[in-house]
């Protein structure tokens, strides 16, 4: 195989109309570089007015799963990456490859009368043997030996109870494309053997599904991963017959995505925690930060930004200026990404999109936002800009305002906030009951609050701030971090916070 890289100006033109298509598997739990190759086969077809087609590779009994099916349909959902025809929008029988059998085999019958394919009866075993006995390496692969079987020997494999699979007939030739990402491609003449599009017992494969399928709903660019690019001639070959037959008009236009890179510069896995998709939604990603960071992946907004809403993705995106290097999935750069895009939320649309949260954490009594008690929504109203630019995912919140909504008038410090009680936290302790006693509840505010303790402990007293105020900080919020100390103070009010004071003085 020979890859020539070439700039963006040698890559081919992008048809009148473009239709692509996404074509997963039912197989498991929608993983990151699933979304990756949807995400950019959406983005081409919004950036360029084109269609985008979502269909199911789903023949494969013992893996594919309704629930996989129905995950990946919710992820797709979840991420608002939305489809023009396909499940769902069309009859089934177009959309899933399960249900197209007859359509397979009519093609496959028609290639067969054609001579572009022929049966093979040969075992793996006899091949392994044949190469041995011709000084090749037994994984050299198959031979043609049955490209020229006369009737009598096929008769004669029938008679034995074999049944053939089809192969396709490769011509002796260099096959050649020019790859939208990685610019002119060639696989030299015998680079691969025929190959099977039919198993003996009718089953086709994928290397004669997908082809059919895109001839049949007019997909004229592919963009898939990097791992099928070996594949590529030959659907290419099944495309010049299919197009000889009348099947296809030509073959489509290929961009082989990069690879998506985990730890260790190994491929990242679908099996990997860190890629599946569902997992960093519960972490509490967001679509348009996890959308933004994977749109990254072997594509680049402008040399200064990395930060961008979706309408400017679609606005600039352009498959040819997708990078042929493999790309580093970096969890930490993902969660920087999506906590600016929190910051950006409208602060109502950020409690609509955090009450879930809360209440898986057992900080609200609603899932909705609409289900809340009056006292919950206005406490969190009041939490919103103490909390929103300090939390980088969803799930962060209900440790920033589960103090907030407490009633509890002792709250246990984590481990790591107990290590904040040094020596003197007690007579720290002291003081601020003493002083914030004489506080009214009608004066009960931030800046009255933040006044007198400063003035009595760091002023008069001369303790320093972090020592001052540590220990306050445990008392009513129960963490090391937590929304600003004296607003929180004045959210949860003074019957509480006194509380927790003497509560937490009791303890040391």
């Amino acid at each position: 195989m020979n890859i020539e890289n070439k700039a963006k100006a040698g890559r081919p033109e992008l048809p009148e109309h473009v239709r692509l298509r996404f074509c997963p598997s039912p197989t498991g739990i929608p993983h990151v570089g699933m979304i990756h190759t949807a995400l950019y086969n959406w983005a081409e077809a919004r950036h360029t007015g084109g269609t985008l087609i979502f269909r199911m590779e789903d023949t494969d009994s013992k893996r594919d799963t309704q629930e996989s099916l129905d995950m990946i349909i919710e992820a797709l959902h979840w991420m608002g990456i939305d489809w023009d025809e396909g499940i769902g929008k069309g009859p089934d029988e177009l959309y899933f490859q399960s249900k197209r059998a007859d359509v397979y085999a009519k093609v496959a019958r028609q290639l067969l009368d054609a001579g572009y394919a022929y049966e093979s009866y040969s075992t793996a075993e006899e091949t392994a043997a044949r190469n041995r006995a011709a000084g090749r390496p037994e994984t050299f692969g198959y031979d043609g030996y049955d490209r020229t079987l006369t009737e009598e020997q096929k008769a004669e494999f029938c008679a034995q109870g074999r049944k053939p699979a089809l192969r396709l007939r490769v011509p002796d030739e260099d096959i050649t494309w020019n790859d939208l990402i990685r610019g002119p491609i060639t696989f030299k003449a015998g680079s691969f053997p025929d190959y099977v599009i039919v198993r003996p017992n009718g089953e086709a494969l994928y290397t004669l599904t997908n082809p059919v399928d895109d001839a049949v709903t007019g997909v004229n660019v592919v963009l898939r991963g990097e791992d099928l690019l070996p594949s590529t001639p030959r659907q290419i070959v099944l495309y010049r017959y299919l197009a000889k037959l009348g099947i296809a008009k030509a073959a489509p236009l290929f961009g082989h995505l990069p690879y998506v890179m985990g730890e260790g510069n190994k491929k990242l896995s679908k099996r990997d925690p860190q890629s599946n998709l569902f997992l960093l939604r519960d972490q509490g990603f967001i679509r348009e930060g996890l959308l933004n960071y994977l749109a990254l992946l072997g594509w680049s907004f402008s040399a200064t930004e990395d930060v961008f809403s979706m309408e400017q993705f679609i606005e600039k995106f352009d498959v040819r200026d997708v990078k042929a290097n493999p790309a580093h999935f970096d969890i930490k750069k993902a969660i920087s990404i999506n906590a600016e895009h929190i910051r950006r939320l409208d602060p109502d649309d950020f409690l609509r999109r955090s009450t879930p949260y809360l209440f898986r954490d057992g900080v609200v009594s609603a899932k909705d936002w609409s289900d809340l008690t009056d006292r919950e929504k206005d406490v969190l109203v009041k939490a919103v800009p103490l909390v929103q630019t300090r939390v980088r995912l969803l799930g962060e919140v209900s440790g920033m305002v589960g103090s907030l909504l407490s009633t509890e008038t002792y709250l246990e410090p984590a481990p790591d906030a107990r290590k904040q009680l040094k020596a003197g936290s007690d007579e720290v302790l002291d003081k601020a009951i003493a002083v914030l006693e004489g506080v009214d509840e009608a004066d009960w505010k931030t800046d009255t609050l933040h006044q007198v303790l400063d003035d009595e402990l760091v002023e008069k007293d001369g303790i320093k701030p972090r020592l001052a105020f540590g220990p306050i900080r445990v008392a009513i919020s129960g963490r090391r971090v937590s929304p600003p100390l004296f607003e929180s103070m004045e959210i949860i009010g003074k019957p509480v916070v006194m509380a927790r004071l003497a509560e937490l003085r009791k303890r040391i």
